[in-house]
């Protein structure tokens, strides 16, 4: 049964980039505008019900839910060959139309005044789906409504859907040019807190990097939104595509697992909860026909691209002397493409060590093989997208922290934010949510080195502490595990086994997130919901194909006195 994904359109730039992203869904699937399967479409091929669901009538409608505070792109879109795609009952726009006025706390605030008319559309959507695995957030953090409003509904997602997933396509503004909107630093702090503590993935779009892409790659003088709109379709159509597709082959060096739902997406390329931010690469770029009569796209010419810098969607520092890696990346290659070459291709990235990895954990390179829409043609045999967990993302944080830092300096616009409820009293939300982008900043620079497994841990890693003495007494000892702001915990517990020695114990806990780090295990056991597995050094994370809630269980044996901990990260 497919696992279907709700996707949230908040604003301006969040419902284009949506509208420009079901326009190539339906090109993909052969479904005309009006939502009707084309004569030339065949049915089964693919998994059309992740994304649309299908009308009395049997036309396809999106699983979409389009907001805005004012009503201008929402119209445009109503007013397009595609009008007659959406569900209308599903489309809000704010009665007294004014917008956010590109401030956050506007936005916020509104959010939280039209909550219950807007959850009244997500939970009837959500209803209306059999198996639904998570929702997918388009928006902008630097303007007002898919900043302000898209941090309240990210909250309140979180809140209502606890064991469903979220995914965010956020769109971070250009910083290499004066912006229009004063308290865009503002807006994109705020925005941060709550990507970092209310999703569980965010595929970072940045508009430095897709401006440059346009100008440099696609020769594009002065990029327009709309242009710049396809470019971030085509990331989001083929990083969805593995969701979309009957079968998948997934091929690695190393021993790993992926479905092809959105947990295993994030399983492998998410190993820590916090560090959820991705960026992305694609190449060749299908409207660059320069390219396609001179070059020849293998499959290790595709990889070795992707992992170039300036194929990246995402504009990063350059420091030399910082040490900076990847976590994990995931290929998802699209073409007729023999398994070998791949095989090949992976062996040679890692005999020229061409991409630098974690040292507290495994290389996590993984890819996809996805056949390409035969309703669309395309310019070259083979492309590729990488969706990559690099420690050098936090460069765009701290460029965002410094930028905020100068404004906050001089109490700069601060007047706009005093006048919603959020701010009335203070401004500490804005002092914390300053707190938490500084801690993600130190988080990721704390994964490049060797350490990491142990960094924090005098603060919030040690969940479960026991101390047990080796008696029948300490029997079915039980203890819960506090939620904390790295990790969504239900409980743990522990029991030892009344045995003479060694004891044997069992440590299990429950959890929704898909990866975690113990210092303790000697032996991994899957339990009914986890067949699959994967157990490296003191690392593993397990890929089940059900619902997201983990019961991990462990066993190890010690006589006399045993102390342990679980630290989970």
């Amino acid at each position: 049964m497919p696992c279907e994904m709700i996707t949230l359109q908040l604003g301006q730039c969040g419902n284009q980039i949506g509208f420009e992203f079901w326009k190539k869904l339906c090109a993909e699937h052969g479904i005309s505008p009006e939502g009707i399967l084309e004569e030339y479409a065949t049915e089964g091929t693919d998994r059309k019900d992740v994304f649309f669901y299908q009308a009395d009538d049997e036309h396809y409608i999106p699983r979409a839910v389009l907001l805005d505070l004012e009503p201008r792109v929402i119209h445009t879109i109503m007013n397009s060959p595609y009008a007659k795609l959406y569900n209308p009952e599903n489309i809000y726009l704010s009665k007294h139309g004014g917008g956010a006025g590109n401030n956050w706390a506007s936005g916020y605030s509104q959010g939280e005044r039209l909550q219950e008319e807007i959850f009244d559309i997500i939970d009837r959507e959500a209803d209306g789906s059999d198996s639904l695995e998570g929702f997918v957030l388009c928006h902008s953090i630097a303007g007002g409504t898919g900043s302000g409003m898209g941090s309240y509904i990210l909250e309140k997602l979180t809140d209502r859907f606890p064991k469903k997933l979220i995914e965010t396509y956020s769109v971070f503004p250009n910083q290499d040019e004066i912006s229009d909107v004063v308290v865009q630093p503002y807006n994109s702090l705020l925005t941060l807190k709550r990507l970092t503590q209310s999703a569980d993935c965010v595929v970072v779009l940045d508009n430095t990097a897709l401006n440059r892409i346009a100008t440099d790659r696609l020769h594009i003088q002065n990029p327009s939104f709309t242009q710049i709109n396809t470019l971030v379709s085509t990331i989001m159509s083929v990083s969805t595509t593995t969701l979309r597709q009957a079968k998948l082959m997934i091929l690695t060096l190393y021993p790993s697992y992926m479905n092809n739902d959105l947990i295993g997406l994030i399983a492998p390329l998410i190993p820590t909860p916090r560090l959820h931010f991705l960026m992305t690469g694609y190449t060749p770029l299908t409207t660059d026909q320069e390219a396609a009569s001179v070059r020849k796209t293998t499959v290790l010419d595709v990889m070795r691209r992707l992992l170039q810098p300036k194929n990246m969607m995402v504009s990063t520092a350059h420091d030399r002397n910082a040490a900076h890696c990847y976590i994990s990346i995931l290929n998802i290659i699209q073409g007729e493409v023999d398994p070998t070459q791949v095989h090949k291709s992976l062996q040679r990235i890692r005999e020229r060590k061409l991409a630098q990895f974690i040292p507290w954990g495994p290389a996590s390179i993984q890819v996809a093989l996805s056949r390409k829409s035969p309703y669309i043609q395309s310019a070259h045999r083979v492309s590729g997208l990488m969706l990559a967990n690099h420690t050098n993302i936090s460069s765009l944080f701290d460029r965002a922290l410094q930028q905020y830092d100068k404004l906050r300096k001089r109490e700069a616009f601060l007047e706009q934010f005093r006048k919603e409820t959020v701010f009335k009293d203070n401004l500490e939300e804005l002092d914390h949510s300053r707190e938490v982008v500084q801690e993600l900043v130190d988080e990721y620079q704390a994964a490049t080195r060797p350490d990491y497994l142990s960094w924090g841990m005098d603060q919030v890693n040690h969940l479960c502490l026991a101390t047990i003495q080796g008696v029948p007494s300490a029997a079915d000892k039980t203890f819960s595990c506090s939620r904390t702001s790295l990790l969504k915990i239900q409980h743990c517990h522990f029991n030892p086994v009344p045995i003479h020695p060694p004891y044997l114990f069992t440590i299990g806990f429950n959890i929704y997130y898909p990866a975690a780090y113990t210092n303790v295990v000697t032996k991994v056991f899957p339990s009914d919901l986890q067949p699959e597995f994967m157990l490296a050094s003191q690392f593993f994370h397990v890929s089940p194909s059900g619902i997201p809630k983990y019961s991990y269980s462990s066993h190890l044996t010690c006589s006399k006195e045993c102390s342990f901990s679980i630290n989970i990260h």
